[in-house]
C-alpha cells in the first residue's frame, strides 16, 4: 500500500481504523490527521489496541517509515493475538510526507546538553570482572568525584574518579576469602591503593560512532581520554552510549576491557612470567559502567 491508496482508503465511508504504533511523544510531534495511536513498545499494546476495537475491525497500522520494524512488528503481534483483517502501511510517516501529504502536530526541540554536569555517585555505578583459567570473580568499585562539561551539545571536558579503597567482591561477599582478596587487589601486586588511591579517567572529545535516528534520546560515540591508574597515565578510547531526555540530566553507559598490565599491575600475567600454575590472572579487567551527571 503506498501512501495516494491509503489516502484513498482513509476517505472512503469503511474507512479502516488509522494506527500509529510509535511512543505516546512521537504520536503527539507528527501524525497522519485521524489517527490514534497505540505504542508497539510497550506491553501494554495488545490492551491499547483491545481498547481502540474490536479484533475483527478493519486496521492499518503505520509507525516511522524508512525501514523501521515498527508497524510490522505490531502486525505480526496482533495476528498472533487473533485480529483478523490488518494491513501494514510500510512506508510509513515517512512516505506520508514524501508524497506531499500533510502531518498534524509539534515537535518539541529535542534537549541540548549545555553547561556543567555533576556525577549523582549514588546513581552511577562501576562493576568490575577479573579472571582466570579457572576462576572468576566480580564486585563494586566506587566513585569519586566526577563532571561533564558541554557546551551547545559539544563535550568540552570530562572528569570521574576511581576511588580504587572501595573495592568489593560480590561473588566473596560474606565468605572468609573476601578480604584476602581484597587485600591482594589493594598491595603492590595489583593497584598499589595505598601510594595511588584513586584512579581518573580524562578526556575532551567525543566522536558520534553510528548515524543518529529520529527520535532516539541515546547515541553511540568514542569518547577519546587519559586513564591514570597506580599512577600510570595512558591513552583510553571508551565505546560509550550517551542519553539524555530532558537536557537536564545525561546517562553514560560503557563496557570497557582494560589491560592492566600498561599501568603496571603485572601479578599473574602469562606475558611476563613463566611456570605459575594456578597463579595466571588474565591481563584484562573488564568494567561495566553506568554514569549518571546532573546539570549543576
Amino acid at each position: 500500500m503506498n501512501a495516494p491508496t491509503l489516502r484513498a482508503r482513509l476517505d472512503a465511508p469503511d474507512a479502516p481504523l488509522l494506527v500509529n504504533v510509535l511512543p505516546p511523544e512521537a504520536f503527539a510531534a507528527r501524525q497522519i490527521a485521524g489517527s490514534c495511536n497505540a505504542c508497539v513498545y510497550e506491553v501494554s499494546f495488545l490492551d491499547q489496541m483491545d481498547a481502540l476495537a474490536p479484533r475483527d475491525r478493519a486496521v492499518v497500522l503505520h509507525g516511522a517509515g524508512g525501514g523501521s520494524h515498527d508497524a510490522a512488528t505490531a502486525a505480526a503481534k496482533l495476528a498472533a493475538a487473533g485480529w483478523t483483517d490488518v494491513t501494514v502501511f510500510a512506508d510509513g510517516l515517512a512516505g506520508w510526507a514524501a508524497a506531499g501529504l500533510p502531518l498534524a502536530g509539534e515537535a518539541p526541540p529535542a534537549p541540548v546538553l549545555d553547561g556543567t554536569y555533576v556525577l549523582d555517585r549514588a546513581a552511577s555505578l562501576v562493576r568490575w570482572t577479573g579472571r582466570s583459567p579457572f576462576n572468576q570473580h566480580r564486585g563494586t568499585v566506587g566513585l569519586g568525584e566526577g563532571a561533564v562539561v558541554f557546551a551547545a551539545g559539544t563535550l568540552v571536558s570530562a572528569r570521574i574518579a576511581i576511588d580504587m579503597g572501595a573495592i568489593a567482591c560480590d561473588d566473596l561477599a560474606g565468605g572468609a576469602y573476601h578480604d584476602v582478596l581484597i587485600k591482594h587487589l589493594h598491595n603492590e601486586d595489583f593497584f598499589d591503593v595505598a601510594n595511588h588511591p584513586e584512579a581518573v579517567f580524562e578526556a575532551g572529545a567525543l566522536t558520534p560512532c553510528q548515524p543518529a535516528r529520529d527520535g532516539h534520546p541515546c547515541y553511540a560515540h568514542d569518547l577519546d581520554g587519559r586513564f591514570t591508574l597506580r599512577g600510570v597515565t595512558q591513552p583510553l578510547q571508551v565505546p560509550i552510549t550517551l542519553g539524555s531526555a530532558d537536557g537536564l540530566t545525561v546517562t553514560g553507559q560503557a563496557v570497557v576491557a582494560l589491560d592492566r598490565t600498561a599501568y603496571g599491575s603485572l601479578y599473574g600475567s602469562s606475558r611476563l612470567f613463566a611456570y605459575l600454575g594456578g597463579h595466571v590472572v588474565d591481563d584484562l579487567i573488564h568494567l561495566d559502567l553506568k554514569l549518571v551527571a546532573r546539570r549543576a
